[in-house]
């Protein structure tokens, strides 16, 4: 490689995505303020009123997929469809992943996740307002800011999956399938994957976030004490059971990864009762609850960029 003219080490660092480094010092991030907030549920509103239901393999899906594409681009982050059959217990479906990318200044990346489809066994009138809607709207917003500031270090993936939901069991043909595609990829291009950060259920207007025991342990402690450096710690603990989640497919290929998933949806604390149902609506979600994921990702995000 160092015999190669830098043009052309160029190249080759672009082909396997990891773009080639220019800078040293890391620039500071823009704050998640509550009109971040307000703009990532702007958002997810726009998804759920638009596009549900928006199971995979639906016209519903794909309509949703070039929605959120299109709306990348207007924040200014080069965005693509990624097209795919998967084979599943309903046949051959056609799906799509919708990815955006903000080149860093070096050859690391950080890949941010959220899922758009909903789940096909929900009964009528499901809106996936938490379960989707939700993450994709701050997933967004999350992109708007850092496309705005200066370049990180890292380069940031923003993934927004199809066909996380089953359809009848999570089996190796039975969800989790646009994050099994990214992942592939990423492995396949032997890009430097420094952290997976998924997010998923994070609106609840009675926000818990939790971080399953399957993920990785590093960025567990990470996700922690970014909540605590910005006050927030109260929101965000530790699940010591297993919650199998989009963030599993990169677990599964050697990537660190974690989840920030809030699995206490229902009418009474303890309860996950408005999971999967048509309870799941759009009054069920708020901006602050946004704000505060959004706060703690940054932050991640943050240290992940200043970190040798």
């Amino acid at each position: 490689m160092r015999t190669l003219c830098p043009l052309l080490l160029l190249a080759v660092l672009l082909e396997c995505g990891c773009p080639a480094r220019i800078s040293e010092d890391p620039p500071a991030l823009p704050e998640f303020t509550s009109g971040s907030a307000t703009n990532a549920l702007a958002a997810a509103i726009e998804l759920v009123r638009g596009f549900t239901p928006r199971d995979a393999g639906t016209d519903g899906a794909r309509n949703a997929s070039v929605w959120i594409r299109d709306e990348l681009a207007k924040r200014g982050v080069k965005a693509e469809l990624n097209e795919f059959n998967q084979h599943t217990p309903r046949g051959l479906l056609p799906m799509r992943n919708v990815i955006g990318t903000i080149p860093g200044s070096g050859d690391r990346w950080i890949v941010l996740l959220s899922h758009f489809d909903t789940v096909s066994t929900a009964p009528v009138g499901f809106e996936g307002a938490n379960d989707g809607a939700s993450s994709t709207g701050l997933l967004l917003e999350l992109g708007r800011l850092l496309q705005s500031s200066a370049p990180l270090r890292h380069s940031v993936m923003l993934g927004f999956t199809d066909g996380e939901e089953c359809m009848l069991a999570y089996t190796p043909r039975d969800g989790l399938h646009g994050s099994k595609r990214i992942a592939a990829d990423l492995k396949r291009r032997r890009c430097q994957i420094d952290a997976v950060i998924l997010l998923d259920m994070v609106g609840d207007r009675d926000l818990k976030l939790r971080l399953p025991y399957n993920s990785s342990a590093k960025l567990r402690v990470l996700a922690l004490e970014a909540a605590d450096a910005v006050g927030l710690r109260d929101y965000i603990g530790l699940y010591d059971g297993h919650i199998l989640d989009d963030h599993q497919s990169f677990l599964d290929v050697g990537f660190p990864a974690v989840d920030l998933i809030d699995f206490e949806f229902g009418s009474a604390p303890g309860l996950n009762d408005y999971w999967h149902t048509a309870a799941d609506t759009l009054d069920k979600i708020s901006a602050d609850s946004l704000l505060v994921t959004g706060k703690i990702v940054m932050e991640m995000i943050r240290r992940l960029d200043a970190a040798d």
